[in-house]
């Protein structure tokens, strides 16, 4: 049987038959991979515990006729055991590890960016950014905002998202993508405060530095534009819904 080497993160984990687990992974080279875990559920496994959700892992699989089979296991980083320690990391952890395998909707089509976000972001998660430590939650809003945008749906938080007219603009429309002028503001849109929309582009930039003491008001506010954004581009889309593409 032909097979191959990658390194993956493992997204989630389903169980077979008596002794054995379907594994979703998120693979640097081949995208999004299922495969069989043979016997991982037996205590005598040799590698059960590095097929965890959270794990960064090199695996070996061979191919199958309908699902690959891991041969192969070798741990590069247990960001799970950390992760697992604290409510707030874990529950910003599994809603990115939940978001990666939305995004990458086809199996066996590359994903690079994806898979480099998701590492970092659980990296950050464990260790913190380059600026120090921050809270689960914000990594998160940080993952989400970022990842949106390597899949093509980049919110605007300065020009307007749908003429392009320059800013600063004080109304944000999920469905338009981001914030927009007063010629295209639809009713009842949010109008977020303008630390609101700073505070967004550092998270969507990176710029840890500016995101050092948020106000709590500021990062509230924030966390709901984003989870109202990610629910008109993403979950709509699955319902063949227009999408506001903004790459």
């Amino acid at each position: 049987m032909p097979t191959y080497r990658d390194e993956a993160v493992v997204l989630r984990t389903h169980k077979l038959g008596e002794a054995d687990r379907i594994i979703t992974l998120l693979t640097r080279t081949h995208g999004k991979v299922r495969a069989v875990a043979k016997g991982v559920r037996r205590t005598s496994s040799k590698f059960g515990a590095r097929l965890e959700p959270f794990s960064h892992v090199d695996v070996q699989f061979y191919e199958g006729r309908n699902l690959d089979v891991v041969t192969q296991v070798e741990s590069l980083h247990a960001y799970g055991d950390r992760i697992s320690t604290d409510f707030g990391r874990y529950t910003s952890g599994q809603t990115m590890l939940e978001a990666a395998d939305r995004l990458v909707t086809e199996e066996r089509e590359p994903a690079l960016q994806q898979y480099q976000l998701l590492v970092g972001a659980l990296h950050v998660l464990n260790v913190g950014t380059v600026d120090g430590p921050r809270p689960g939650p914000m990594v998160l809003d940080s993952y989400l905002l970022r990842s949106l945008a390597v899949s093509g749906y980049a919110p605007s938080f300065d020009d307007c998202a749908r003429c392009g007219a320059p800013g600063p603009h004080s109304a944000f429309s999920p469905a338009f993508g981001g914030v927009v002028c007063g010629n295209c503001r639809p009713p009842g849109c949010a109008r977020p405060a303008p630390a609101t929309l700073t505070y967004l582009g550092a998270l969507l930039e990176g710029r840890w530095v500016d995101t050092r003491d948020p106000a709590p008001g500021t990062v509230r506010e924030a966390s709901g534009l984003i989870a109202a954004f990610w629910t008109w581009q993403i979950e709509r889309s699955l319902r063949s819904l227009p999408l506001v593409d903004r790459t």
